[in-house]
């Protein structure tokens, strides 16, 4: 299976007419956040495959629930969903720095956690596992994230994949201007992923 990711900035070789042919074997797309609604209706509308996003902190749209589904995707801000064979669950916002929406303390993370172990624990005794992937915005504390409090990560994403191992954990948030730039580690088993502008990944490799 492969998952087009997409985060932060609208790239040039996703939002482009050859989208059909340079991500024709793509099965599912997830979405990390800051990203245009019409960027992403673009995207479902051009590949049909099912999207699967969370907020950024940066989403100035009104996100009433009959918007979103004009838009064609869905959005999993604290939920879990079964797609294509996969468990998501998504965490949007990031570390709070000021006023602004969409941001939560460490505290508030992780009481958005909480609302997720109930589902978590019944797909661990139905599927044998808890999740597959972790959809958020922010990255876990110390794993891609920077020193300015707005792009500091959480604890409480690193709580999670000790207790929950998710295979992957796919973020934007942090923005990579260097091709250098590290945006795929592996940290306890979980593949922790970048996903700024867009990143593909192959579940076979």
């Amino acid at each position: 299976m492969k998952i087009l990711c997409v985060s932060d900035q609208i790239d040039p070789l996703v939002y482009s007419n050859s989208i059909k042919k340079r991500f024709a074997d793509v099965d599912l797309i997830l979405g990390a956040g800051d990203l245009p609604l019409d960027y992403l209706d673009y995207i479902v509308t051009n590949l049909n495959k099912p999207l699967l996003f969370i907020f950024g902190n940066h989403h100035t749209e009104d996100c009433n629930a009959d918007i979103l589904d004009d838009f064609g995707s869905t959005h999993l801000g604290s939920k879990i969903r079964k797609e294509e064979g996969l468990i998501i669950a998504g965490l949007g916002g990031c570390m709070r720095y000021n006023k602004g929406p969409n941001q939560f303390t460490e505290a508030q993370m992780y009481f958005e956690i909480a609302k997720l172990v109930p589902t978590l624990l019944f797909n661990r005794l139905v599927y044998g596992r808890f999740l597959d992937v972790l959809l958020t915005h922010a990255p876990p504390k110390g794993i891609h994230d920077k020193a300015d409090k707005c792009h500091w990560g959480f604890n409480a994403f690193r709580w999670f994949i000790k207790n929950f191992k998710p295979k992957y954990l796919v973020h934007g948030h942090i923005h990579l201007y260097d091709l250098s730039d590290v945006r795929r580690t592996r940290w306890m088993g979980t593949d922790v992923i970048n996903a700024y502008s867009h990143y593909v990944i192959d579940t076979g490799e």
